[in-house]
């Protein structure tokens, strides 16, 4: 085996997969290392279980508002048997088959730089094999759970979102930290899966506090209906377990103690920098690795260092961490060949104007583009159109008492969407649409004329914009 390539990526999860594609398809050799599992971080511990273990109870959700129909007890072993198909029962051998058939040589261990376009690999024996690489390396090693420093919290084995997804046995009472994506997913998953008594501890005054504040609200209010408990400006102070495995109390500046047989801290993430040897070739040993719009890392000599993905800290969103790695891959393979690198379709924009995001909740929250606080701040003349989606014939349809709400944020100079945002039951597939009016800046009066069919949700469109006065 060859210790040599033109490009050396660490990280095969769906960012590093992405580069090493992009670059194999441009014909240059590739090397891709990973210290766990091929499919990353994504495929077995976040997003695809964290979405089979919801959708069974978003389905039961549907059931119930639809007459006719009763949603019947859930079947958890059936739910957690199918959760563990769809992560392929964390085996990753056909991952490692796409990886060599790209073709790229897929090298199991910890990759950690020791120098200019030099890779150490320390292999699962503990065996050193030294990698270089002719053009480029690429960091996508991801990020990890961050667990903040509350006195007792570390001791007390708290669940992380790799415990949450990979779930066995449904505890009776779970205790949850946070109130962003992970905290109000998992929350609602296993609430519906068995957890009679849910808590969850959210330090601010609200859910989804980097969305519109209507999506907290509207997410919130369906928890306190399915009975989950909301305590907002929640501050933690310690944490308590006598016992391993044993129930843990969570202790409050204010308020009764919360007690509970697991305890899941969804507090954020943070970049996964620490072991990669960032200080041997001038960087910051932790924290995200700062780069340009080519995913290039700045303050590298010689420009040889790429970082995609949530290393790079700008959008902790798997979709994202792979449109900058396509964007990565494609700019290594035209500076490899000495070819123009500063075409549009090698750099990344879509960060720029703001990140689509799911929140596979009931009811499902998602967004695009700036909320419109960040726009007034940013100085834009801003308009904003809101509109109850239960009132689109629609969504009638698909359910009494169906709940929602979408608002548009609009810049008025230029008379495009600046951010759109949708909440209600099954409106994920309404947020592609709003993607492409945000990053193509398509004007008002150009959407006026794309029709939305009668009678779907996405008539949505038609009453924003009747709404703005169109």
């Amino acid at each position: 085996m060859s210790d040599e390539f033109d490009v050396v990526v660490i990280g095969a999860g769906p960012a590093g997969e992405n580069a090493a594609g992009r670059v194999a398809r441009g014909g240059l050799s590739v090397a891709v290392v990973e210290t766990e599992l091929a499919g990353g971080e994504c495929s077995y511990w976040a997003c695809i279980p964290s979405k089979a273990l919801l959708r069974p109870v978003e389905l039961s959700a549907e059931v119930g508002r639809v007459p006719g129909l009763e949603p019947g007890p859930i079947d958890v072993a059936a739910v957690l048997a199918r959760r563990d198909e769809a992560v392929s029962n964390l085996d990753d051998g056909k991952q490692v088959e796409w990886i060599e058939g790209l073709p790229a040589e897929f090298v199991r261990g910890r990759g950690r730089l020791r120098g200019p376009r030099q890779v150490e690999v320390t292999a699962p024996d503990g065996s050193v094999r030294s990698l270089r690489a002719r053009h480029a390396v690429v960091l996508a090693t991801g990020s990890r759970p961050l667990v903040p420093p509350v006195p007792g919290l570390a001791e007390a084995s708290p669940w992380t979102s790799r415990d949450a997804t990979g779930v066995r046995a449904v505890p009776r009472r779970l205790a949850v930290l946070g109130g962003g994506v992970v905290a109000c997913e998992m929350a609602q998953a296993l609430h519906g899966l068995g957890a009679r008594e849910v808590t969850l501890l959210v330090r601010g005054d609200s859910l989804l506090g980097r969305m519109e504040p209507f999506a907290g609200e509207l997410v919130a209010a369906s928890m306190t209906d399915a009975g989950i408990e909301v305590r907002t400006g929640a501050r933690v102070t310690r944490v308590e377990r006598p016992l391993p495995g044993g129930p843990v109390t969570v202790h409050l500046a204010e308020g009764a103690p919360v007690e509970a047989d697991e305890l899941l801290v969804a507090t954020g993430r943070t970049p996964s920098t620490g072991d990669l040897g960032l200080g041997v070739v001038g960087l910051p040993d932790r924290g995200p690795v700062e780069v340009d719009d080519s995913m290039r890392a700045t303050g590298v000599a010689d420009g040889w260092l790429y970082a995609v993905g949530d290393v790079n800290g700008r959008n902790l969103l798997t979709h994202m961490g792979k449109y900058q790695a396509r964007v990565c891959g494609d700019v290594i393979v035209a500076r490899a060949r000495g070819e123009r690198d500063d075409l549009p379709g090698l750099r990344d924009a879509a960060d720029g104007y703001g990140a689509p995001q799911v929140v596979f909740t009931d009811p499902q929250a998602c967004a695009v583009g700036r909320t419109e606080a960040a726009a007034r701040a940013e100085g834009f003349d801003v308009r904003v159109v809101e509109y109850d989606l239960g009132a689109v014939s629609g969504a009638y349809l698909l359910g009494e008492g169906y709940r929602g709400r979408a608002k548009a944020v609009v810049d008025e100079r230029r008379r495009v969407l600046l951010g759109v945002t949708f909440v209600g039951p099954g409106v994920a597939e309404l947020l592609h649409s709003a993607t492409v009016a945000v990053t193509a800046e398509v004007t008002l009066d150009r959407l006026w004329h794309a029709v939305p069919s009668f009678p779907t949700v996405s008539e949505v469109w038609l009453r924003l914009l009747e709404q703005y006065g169109l």
